[in-house]
């Protein structure tokens, strides 16, 4: 779905959790699906109170069909018992984060599908069905999409908005494990519900963090057939203005479950320099940080690192595709999938073969958990993603993490009674 206008972001009638029926806010959130690190982090946060939101996003169960159900009726029961209660009127969310020097405001609606929204990576088919069918089955937008647009970097239009919000008492306040403080107000201001659509009326956005829900919604909106007056031709994004409050864009890091440490140094065969560098993790970061020209860092566990830089070149010519522009062919996760994992060491892309963590430690306890090798990547900058996204030119998926990335469970979104 595509369009030449600009966003048209709508209210909604947000789904939120009745502070009085959980332990606390804290104690029901979860980061975004992707994030959390299976199985332990969903056991951690499924003890953290009965109605945690990762129930909703990562249900356990034998078969996939069986788990989306799960979902569903899991959904439909907080609904009916009041643990999850719509607000009396459709509205925007201001939402904002905070941590240390690290402040982030930004705001939440139902986006039109159609409007001008850059992808920057690519997605796989089964995480999307995966997502699908959970929406399908559950008929709600469980989390909000990350998306980025460039504004004025001034406190006017949606940001002036946004900010005259945060000077109100706000419908919730929390701060979760991770030291965010979070809090959501909602603007119902006919006046300032139509400054922001003017503002974003001319805007064009770049998805943050969210891929597979992006390309979810597209497909359930062509399923549905939806018009615009369809909850389904919109998606729960959050919009933030980055030229106000920049985001934080790190690496998402590749873990090689069955590839030992020596094995897949060995499979090099002379493709990329190879150097020992000395522990503990952060040491091991600052070469890797230092090193020119693509680069990763390979470890077995928290105490054994070796360092890849200086690939071959004729390597490089040959495995990298041609019909891409050269930022394309220099990005690191370019050249760890067309070059490491597709012509050295002939790992498919599949669950089985990678998995991706976005924390460093997170990372090498897994690789040491399974014998395997863990890929610590670098980040990307803002600019070169965007610069990309603008050429309709797509990375290799996972190449970046931005954020801070919204909390998941502070507003969810209904889809079967959604006004």
């Amino acid at each position: 779905m595509t369009s030449t206008g600009g966003l048209s972001l709508h209210t909604f009638r947000g789904l939120r959790y009745a502070p009085h029926r959980v332990s606390s806010l804290t104690a029901v959130t979860s980061p975004p699906y992707d994030v959390v690190v299976r199985p332990d982090g969903v056991r951690h946060l499924e003890t953290a109170d009965p109605y945690n939101i990762v129930r909703l996003i990562l249900p356990h169960a034998i078969d996939p069909a069986t788990r989306h159900r799960k979902a569903a009726d899991t959904l439909a029961r907080w609904r009916a018992e009041g643990v999850l209660t719509p607000d009396p009127t459709p509205a925007l969310y201001v939402y904002e984060q905070r941590k240390g020097d690290v402040l982030q405001r930004g705001i939440i609606g139902a986006l039109s599908l159609d409007g001008p929204v850059l992808p920057h990576e690519d997605v796989i088919a089964e995480v999307v069905e995966d997502r699908a069918a959970l929406m399908r089955a559950a008929a709600a937008n469980f989390e909000p999409l990350l998306l980025s647009y460039r504004g004025e970097g001034t406190a006017s239009g949606a940001t002036a908005v946004i900010e005259r919000a945060t000077e109100r008492p706000p419908l919730l306040a929390t701060t979760t494990e991770d030291g965010f403080a979070h809090r959501l107000w909602a603007v119902t201001d006919p006046a300032e519900l139509a400054t922001v659509h003017a503002d974003l009326s001319g805007r064009q956005a770049l998805i943050a963090d969210g891929h597979h829900r992006w390309a979810t919604y597209q497909r359930l909106a062509a399923e549905h057939g939806a018009g615009s007056d369809s909850p389904w031709s919109s998606g729960l994004v959050l919009l933030v203005d980055t030229a106000r409050y920049p985001l934080r864009v790190r690496a998402i890091h590749r873990v090689l479950p069955h590839l030992p440490l020596e094995q897949a140094v060995a499979e090099l065969n002379g493709s990329f320099r190879v150097r020992e560098v000395p522990g503990p993790l952060p040491e091991a970061l600052a070469a890797l940080e230092e090193a020119e020209g693509n680069a990763f860092l390979l470890a077995s566990g928290p105490d054994t690192f070796r360092l890849l830089d200086r690939p071959d070149p004729e390597l490089l010519e040959r495995a990298v595709r041609r019909d891409r522009p050269e930022a394309w062919r220099r990005l690191d996760a370019t050249v760890l999938h067309s070059v490491l994992l597709d012509e050295v060491w002939r790992i498919p892309d599949r669950p089985d073969g990678i998995r991706y963590i976005h924390d460093t430690e997170a990372a090498l306890a897994q690789a040491a958990k399974h014998g395997g090798t863990a890929v610590l990547m670098r980040a990307v900058d803002e600019d070169t993603v965007r610069q990309l996204a603008a050429q309709g030119v797509t990375m290799p998926r996972k190449s970046t993490s931005f954020g801070p990335k919204p909390a998941t469970g502070l507003v969810l979104r209904t889809l079967d009674v959604d006004a």
